[in-house]
């Protein structure tokens, strides 16, 4: 699995990529799925999601609008999260704040404690 983020031709990550949240909500919610592992989001307003069950591990959140959104039952570690938006974000709890704050401050990638 490369650790490098992707933008990727599928097209329920597609759906991330254009702001369509609702419909990718509604989508997986029916049971389609996709491989999101090491996505690129830079800059996406992401704000919405259901990201409950999700594998987000090694993404690349750069810039991105995370506002409200409740990740603490995604897979994160290895993602990074520099200069995003994420008042009111959940985060799972294996991530400690030192980490979030490394992360979001100067980019590293996240470790799970």
């Amino acid at each position: 699995m490369s650790t490098v983020p992707e933008i990727k031709s599928d097209p329920i990550y597609q759906l991330l990529r254009t702001e369509k949240i609702a419909e990718f909500n509604e989508r997986t919610a029916q049971g389609e799925s996709c491989d999101l592992r090491s996505s690129d989001f830079r800059g996406i307003d992401l704000r919405g999601l259901n990201a409950s069950g999700l594998d987000l591990r090694d993404c690349y959140f750069r810039q991105a609008d995370l506002r409200g959104i409740d990740f603490r039952e995604a897979l994160m570690e290895g993602s990074n999260i520099a200069g995003a938006k994420i008042s009111g974000a959940y985060f799972p709890p294996e991530l400690s704040a030192d980490e979030l704050t490394l992360s979001l401050l100067h980019g590293t990638r996240m470790r799970y404690c």
